[in-house]
C-alpha cells in the first residue's frame, strides 16, 4: 500500500508520430497540449482534443476507454 503506482515514461524528442487511440489522428512532433493521456492496463494512450471533448465525462469518471 506504501507503494507508489510506476509512471510509464513520457515520450521524448524524436520518438515519432503520436496516434489518438481512439480516432488514429496523428500528432507528428508529440502529443499537443489540448490532447488527454491516460494509462490503462499498463500501457500510455492518448486521445486527441476532438476525441477528449467528446467523452469528458467518461474521461472525468476514469472509465477505461473500451466503456466509451
Amino acid at each position: 500500500m506504501d507503494q507508489q503506482t510506476p509512471h510509464p515514461a513520457p515520450p521524448g524528442p524524436g520518438t515519432g508520430t503520436i496516434t489518438c487511440a481512439r480516432c488514429g489522428k496523428h500528432a507528428p512532433d508529440g502529443a499537443p497540449i489540448t490532447w488527454t493521456c491516460s494509462v490503462e492496463n499498463g500501457s500510455r494512450q492518448y486521445f486527441c482534443d476532438d476525441c477528449a471533448r467528446a467523452n469528458i465525462r467518461a474521461i472525468e469518471g476514469r472509465l477505461d476507454s473500451s466503456w466509451w
